[in-house]
């Protein structure tokens, strides 16, 4: 199952980013003319941001001279990058060869019924993002999910939305006190 990664919207309907660019100017200074730059800043840009977004790309085109189809080939490329903003809190479904025997497939169907948002999307409070990975390494816990840095194992689709409402509860709990 692949991840689409890359917005099919049209460039009109995509807000333009505000996000403070002054931030990564710290960063383009570290890496401005360092060979093998590219990795490092695009990564330190999305710790900053949690995404890379597209004037920051631009920025970091203009400072550096990398070229913009290099940076966006790169961020595409690799899995760990992102070009759209995320939730708070990341939701992996596992949907390697155990996973998916065991279910994997109601436990993302049953997410994104709740959730209401569709794989690599986020849902419109920003709390959490949904995607499909190929393998989270927890095969003796099929089927699996990660939100954040925790694992979450023998799920079935129920058990997995139950999770995820007891976090939006505790979020809901944490801004009201």
């Amino acid at each position: 199952m692949r991840v689409q990664r890359i917005l099919t919207k049209p460039a009109s309907s995509i807000p333009a980013d505000e996000v403070d660019l002054a931030l990564i100017e710290p960063l383009i200074k570290k890496y401005k003319g360092k060979k093998g730059n590219l990795i490092p800043l695009l990564q330190g840009v999305q710790s900053i941001y949690g995404y890379i977004p597209r004037s920051a790309f631009e920025l970091i085109a203009h400072e550096t001279g990398l070229t913009l189809s290099d940076m966006y080939g790169v961020a595409t490329f690799y899995a760990q990058f992102r070009l759209s903003p995320v939730g708070k809190h990341i939701i992996k479904v596992c949907h390697g060869t155990a996973c998916h025997v065991q279910g994997a497939n109601a436990i993302s169907t049953a997410l994104k019924e709740a959730l209401k948002v569709n794989d690599g999307e986020t849902t419109p409070d920003k709390l959490f993002t949904l995607e499909t990975v190929a393998c989270l390494g927890c095969c003796s816990l099929a089927p699996v999910m990660m939100i954040d840095e925790e694992t979450y194992g023998k799920l079935t689709g129920s058990s997995a939305v139950k999770i995820v409402k007891d976090i939006k509860i505790k979020e809901t709990q944490a801004k009201g006190e």
